[in-house]
């Protein structure tokens, strides 16, 4: 069999060596080296996976043949469900609901679960599960042969990714749930569990084994300070699916989408409430996040924004108040903040606000973050209406992108917003409503 070895290969220019050191002695980069797993393979030996050639024409292809995960907004998200072989990484900050989804994905699984308990033990993974499913006893689970029983879920205790591995193929379960890919390791490599080296390499071992064994598999994983997912660039690339959790953990609300999918679009947004019964899918967003908005108060528009396919209305908040300092605050929750600052300056230049002597303040409500240039109005509508202390006339919804020069354009899928709009009573306020967002604050805004 080959024997392993690892070097310290530098991620800029390619370079190795035996040992790790701060920089790279090729192109001087600092702390690219990382080590790497390397099979040093005999000539003498025989080549054991042998590469297959398949006919294009011979290879069947079944869109119904996709196994549910028992959550529907997750599997919209997926693409209608999982693959055969499929890898998913599902990546949040802490405490989001991560491991919460995923038991929830393995009590309503259909086949035999080996759920792989890296971080907790499998009593504690009982606890939740009681808690998800309100059953009376949390003993430790029993450990028969994976697959005797049909939807049974196996709680393996292990750091050691080639003893997961060996399970994996030897069992063969139907579904296989990794919590989390930063406590695993292999003896292959010195670095420590959740190392550069050891992430990427456990990483590309259990996406091998998943694709020789046609079993999906969900991989959990960590995020740093800076909202990236831990570990090297890389392992996006090895997996078939990033799957992302966004919300505050303070907030019932949790948004579910794909950075990343090899099996399906990235426009779709699964939208889950956390219950003290686990996460709960959401099909109508639009109500619950305007059930406790408060009419008729200045500082407060309603816009629909587009999350992936789905239009969502949600709430706008902004208060102005004068500055106390000689640079005045910005202080943005919800969405982009260099994007507020433009939108304070055109208001400014274009609108006649003399903004730069009060303090802005700009929220969205319900703990969601928005990226859609479709929400702009909204924001230039909502800050005016705090400054200028006047609310909006009626149930209007402003839906518009504001350029530079304060003409506010169309955005897309204007109709399906309309028509989201339309459900709770609200009409939209557009390019249409005025060709600029001086002409829009004039006409929308009470005196």
């Amino acid at each position: 069999m080959a024997r392993t070895k690892s070097q310290f290969v530098c991620q800029q220019c390619g370079y190795s060596q035996s040992q790790w050191s701060g920089r790279c002695p090729e192109c001087n980069a600092w702390n690219s080296l990382v080590e790497t797993a390397l099979q040093v393979q005999s000539s003498k030996l025989k080549v054991q996976n042998e590469g297959r050639i398949f006919k294009l024409s011979d290879i069947k292809i079944d869109e119904a043949g996709r196994v549910k995960t028992g959550e529907t907004e997750l599997d919209n998200v997926l693409g209608g469900g999982m693959v055969a072989g499929m890898v998913v990484l599902v990546a949040g900050e802490p405490g989001i609901g991560k491991s919460t989804l995923m038991t929830q994905v393995a009590l309503n699984s259909y086949g035999a679960v080996l759920y792989v308990c890296g971080e907790e033990s499998a009593a504690q993974v009982a606890i939740r599960v009681k808690r998800l499913s309100g059953s009376t006893s949390p003993s430790r689970p029993p450990s028969p042969k994976i697959g005797e029983g049909k939807g049974e879920v196996f709680l393996f205790e292990s750091n050691d990714v080639d003893e997961v591995v060996q399970k994996f193929e030897g069992e063969k379960p139907g579904l296989v749930i990794v919590d989390s890919i930063q406590t695993l390791t292999t003896a292959d490599l010195a670095g420590t569990a959740g190392s550069v080296g050891q992430v990427r390499e456990c990483a590309q071992r259990l996406t091998a084994v998943a694709k020789r064994a046609g079993i999906p598999i969900f991989i959990v994983g960590h995020v740093t300070k800076e909202g990236n997912i831990a570990g090297p660039r890389v392992l996006e690339h090895i997996v078939d699916t990033v799957v992302w959790f966004e919300g505050e953990r303070g907030q019932p609300l949790r948004l579910v989408r794909t950075v990343k999918n090899r099996f399906g679009g990235t426009d779709e947004v699964g939208v889950f409430e956390m219950t003290d019964k686990g996460l709960v899918g959401v099909t109508d967003p639009s109500r619950m996040l305007l059930s406790e908005r408060v009419e008729e108060v200045p500082g407060s528009v309603v816009s629909v924004v587009m999350e992936g396919k789905r239009p969502i209305l949600a709430e706008i908040q902004a208060l102005a108040v004068p500055t106390q300092s000689p640079v005045p605050r910005r202080v943005a929750t919800g969405i982009d903040y260099a994007r507020m600052q433009t939108l304070v300056a055109v208001l400014t230049a274009r609108a006649g606000l003399r903004l730069e002597s009060h303090d802005i303040y700009v929220n969205v409500t319900g703990g969601i973050r928005l990226a859609d240039r479709g929400v702009d109005l909204a924001i230039c509508l909502a800050i005016a209406s705090a400054f200028l202390n006047r609310n909006l006339s009626g149930k209007i919804a402003a839906v518009g992108e504001v350029g530079l020069l304060g003409e506010v354009r169309k955005v897309l899928g204007l109709e399906r917003r309309v028509k989201e709009a339309k459900k709770l009573g609200y009409s939209v306020a557009s390019a249409e409503s005025g060709k600029s967002v001086a002409a829009a604050i004039k006409k929308l805004l009470k005196d």
